[in-house]
C-alpha cells in the first residue's frame, strides 16, 4: 500500500494534531496510521520498514558502486539515504554519514522520523559533522573501513564549496577509485536546479543536477530521483 505522504511527513502532521487537539503524540500517530490503513503507527512503520525503497534499492547495490540520490528540498532524498545506511547496517556492514547540513542531534531525529533506533546500531554508525568535509577528509577517515561498509555524503554540493579543495570531478574520480579499490559504497545525496518543473516531468533526471562546476556524472554507476513520493532508480552507465 503506498502512503499518501513520505513517512517523515505523516509523522510531521501527527505532531501538528497532537499540538492542535491537545491530544498525547502516540494517539495522534495512531490517528495517522488509521487514515492510511493501518491499525497502528508501529503497524504501518513495520510496514513501511519491509516494503520501502531503501529495502528494495540496497540489494542492488554493489561494492565500489557511487550513487547519486537527487531530488528538490522536501523530498525526502536525506532520509532514502539513511535509509540505505540502515539497510546496510543490518547486513552487518558499517555506515558512515557525512554532513555539513545537520547536527548529530538532527540525525538522531531523523532517525526517529524513520521508526529506527539508533542505539540498536551504536557501534556500526558515525557521523561526521566536520568542516573539512571533501575527498581527503572521506578517504582518510574511511582508510580503515572494512569491505562492504557504507558511506553517505549529504550532500556532493558540498565538496565543491571550500576553494582550497580539489576540483568536484578531481574529487569524485578520487572517490570513485577509492570506493572501487576498497570495495566500499559511497552514496551522495544532491541539489536539483530549481528550473526543474514536476508540471512538466514527474521526475528530476540527471541534467537536472545542480553543479555550479563542471562534473562528468557517469562516474556515478547508479542514480535515484524523488519526486512527490515517486522514486525511479537506475544504472548511469
Amino acid at each position: 500500500m503506498k502512503l499518501s505522504a513520505p513517512l517523515y511527513q505523516l509523522k510531521r502532521n501527527a505532531r501538528l494534531l497532537s499540538r492542535d487537539a491537545a491530544i498525547p503524540l502516540h494517539d495522534a500517530l495512531d490517528r495517522m496510521a488509521a487514515e492510511e490503513g493501518f491499525g497502528s503507527w508501529s503497524l504501518l512503520v513495520a510496514k513501511r520498514a519491509a516494503s520501502g525503497p531503501a529495502s528494495k534499492l540496497f540489494p542492488r547495490l554493489q561494492p565500489g558502486d557511487l550513487v547519486l540520490v537527487g531530488a528538490r528540498p522536501g523530498q525526502g532524498k536525506t532520509l532514502i539515504c539513511l535509509e540505505l545506511a540502515i539497510e546496510a547496517m543490518k547486513a552487518g556492514h558499517r555506515s558512515l554519514f557525512f554532513t555539513l547540513e545537520y547536527t548529530k542531534r538532527d540525525v538522531s531525529e531523523r532517525f526517529r522520523d524513520l521508526g529506527a533506533d539508533q542505539a540498536r546500531f551504536e557501534t556500526l554508525f558515525t557521523v561526521d559533522c566536520s568542516d573539512a568535509i571533501n575527498a581527503g577528509h572521506i578517504i582518510e577517515r574511511m582508510g580503515a573501513m572494512p569491505r562492504g561498509t557504507l558511506a553517505v555524503v549529504d550532500y556532493l554540493q558540498l565538496l565543491d564549496q571550500r576553494r582550497d579543495s580539489p576540483s568536484l570531478m578531481a574529487q569524485i574520480r578520487a572517490l570513485k577509485s577509492f570506493a572501487r579499490d576498497r570495495g566500499l559504497i559511497m552514496v551522495f545525496s544532491s541539489q536539483i536546479d530549481r528550473s526543474y518543473d514536476p508540471a512538466m516531468r514527474s521526475l528530476p533526471d540527471l541534467g537536472d543536477v545542480r553543479l555550479p562546476n563542471r562534473l562528468d556524472l557517469t562516474l556515478f554507476s547508479k542514480a535515484c530521483f524523488l519526486n512527490g513520493g515517486d522514486v525511479q532508480f537506475r544504472a548511469t552507465g
